[in-house]
């Protein structure tokens, strides 16, 4: 197995740009793993896919405004960061760009427009970790993430009018440098319909980190340095889970991140799930055994990363790249604001 293995071309136009209005107007294309077979729906028609007993499974993880911009303490010059991962009060990763001569020591001033007025909150750069991310402290981390932006995507180049359409409806818990993207076609209505067919709605908690915005770089995939996400599987919902299972009820995951967090929490024992709280640091590569999920909603992913990889573990590597050759000679939208795939 190769990280190239994974690799597709996509026209630079079906990155989707901005969100379609309303949200659950999107496309959404369903794979069925048994017959091999490939249908082209509205995501509102997700309805018809979904059954009494059913369990639908959410990640509420909010993302916060994690990018912040700000100028070096002695020179002025000018830097923006990004927060990924928070270690500790006021303690995050970063990335922080130009990272150039932005070492252990170099302090950093945050003001409202970044460049004039008094200092609002002061950081300093206290450790270096791989890939370029910083550790950086904050002197209020309150005030600082009322100055910072919600960050969008790399390629995703559109300024966002309102940012709530970068979160969920059902967005709650925050933490995030992203956000769970499969959960964006929702909306309050449709949500109230699944509820009305008999479906059980979980929630869980995935803070989304540095490995979204990172391609995998090595050749073998299983060399990738996944880095960890503070994920929070509650009490009531791992008994859920486990009776969803004993009693043979589909269980149903609206994101990757939604799946990596409730399969960790599985490896133990899947049939009487435990809570969990904690890092989550699952890489599901081909041939990984699946446990608990059953069926999987998610959005279009970057080649050669491992959400593609995790998605291609689930519905195998072959039929996953068939159906993204069909979804973009189809004119399907891809990434974060993109359409849907609903996996069965």
């Amino acid at each position: 197995m190769k990280t190239s293995d994974f690799d597709y071309r996509l026209p630079s136009e079906l990155i989707a740009q901005t969100p379609i209005e309303p949200r659950e107007q999107s496309q959404l294309m369903v794979l069925n793993r048994s017959r091999g077979s490939i249908e082209h729906h509205h995501f509102f028609e997700i309805v018809d896919y979904l059954r009494a007993g059913d369990v639908l499974v959410f990640n509420d993880s909010r993302v916060i405004p994690a990018r912040i911009r700000g100028k070096k303490a002695d020179t002025g010059g000018k830097v923006e960061m990004l927060l990924l991962r928070q270690l500790d009060t006021a303690v995050w990763e970063a990335l922080v760009k130009p990272g150039k001569r932005v070492d252990i020591g170099t302090r950093l001033e945050i003001t409202d427009d970044s460049t004039t007025g008094g200092v609002k909150v002061r950081a300093e750069i206290t450790g270096l970790g791989e890939g370029g991310v910083k550790v950086v402290r904050f002197s209020d981390e309150k005030l600082l993430l009322q100055l910072g932006r919600v960050p969008l995507p790399p390629y995703i180049h559109t300024p966002l009018a309102d940012s709530e359409r970068y979160q969920t409806v059902y967005a709650r818990a925050p933490g995030s440098a992203a956000a769970p993207t499969a959960g964006l076609h929702f909306t309050s209505r449709l949500l109230e319909q699944i509820k009305g067919k008999g479906v059980q709605l979980l929630f869980v908690t995935l803070h989304i980190g540095l490995d979204t915005f990172r391609p995998v770089r090595e050749e073998d995939p299983r060399k990738h340095p996944i880095h960890k996400e503070y994920g929070i599987l509650s009490q009531e919902v791992a008994s859920e889970l486990s009776k969803a299972k004993k009693e043979g009820r589909r269980i149903i995951c609206a994101g990757t991140t939604t799946v990596r967090i409730i399969e960790q929490a599985a490896q133990s024992q899947p049939s009487l799930l435990e809570p969990f709280e904690g890092w989550v640091s699952l890489l599901a590569l081909p041939g990984y055994r699946f446990r608990l999920v059953d069926a999987m909603l998610t959005n279009f992913h970057l080649p050669r990363s491992t959400l593609l990889m995790l998605v291609a573990a689930f519905a195998g590597r072959d039929f996953i790249l068939h159906a993204y050759e069909e979804a973009i000679a189809r004119k399907y939208r891809f990434y974060s604001f993109g359409d849907a795939m609903f996996i069965t």
